[in-house]
């Protein structure tokens, strides 16, 4: 279930921020698209990017064990695409009775960003309620409960004038509420 919000969060376009060109194992030099991690093909003699690189799901070579200990593995994995909101979150310890109120500040593929009252500590089960938004769910006032672990907290930046903490939380799972 998890894997439907994933995908409804990359159906839009890419607006493609690539990072610098990089060089693959075998000597070539290629492009990946920070936001969507698409990879291009890279001419330094031209500083153009030329074909999209298509990624075959690894064959079974006959790879010696030298070589396999040598092959350079991707050192980054590109940042999940945010947006950034201003939505008013209710939270949770999952199946415990007191809600809490946020303000979510930004929504990802990976997770969640909010500010509340109360700090949980880290991997602690949470629920959350929220409206999604529109570009996301395709449809207005749709509420949905996510399941989701806390990544980390912070105390909140500016804000010293009122208690409450930042929470990043993955969501594990999601359920569209029935609006009544």
């Amino acid at each position: 279930m998890p894997q439907k919000l994933l995908d409804v969060l990359m159906l839009g376009r890419c607006s493609h921020e690539f990072s610098w060109p990089r060089r693959s194992a075998d000597g070539h030099y290629y492009q990946v698209c920070l936001l969507c991690a698409v990879e291009y093909k890279y001419d330094w003699k031209t500083m153009r990017r030329t074909d999209k690189v298509d990624r075959v799901p690894d064959e079974p070579a006959a790879v010696t064990r030298r070589s396999r200990s040598h092959a350079k593995k991707p050192s980054w994995v590109p940042r999940a695409r945010r947006l950034k909101l201003q939505t008013p979150v209710r939270y949770r310890v999952k199946n415990l009775g007191s809600w809490y109120e946020g303000i979510i500040e930004n929504l990802s593929q990976s997770g969640v960003l909010f500010q509340g009252p109360q700090n949980l500590p880290d991997n602690t089960l949470v629920e959350m309620v929220f409206e999604m938004p529109e570009e996301i769910s395709g449809q207005k006032n749709s509420s949905v409960l996510c399941q989701g672990r806390i990544i980390r907290a912070r105390e909140a930046r500016g804000k010293a004038e009122t208690e409450s903490v930042g929470l990043a939380a993955s969501i594990l799972d999601y359920k569209f509420l029935r609006q009544q």
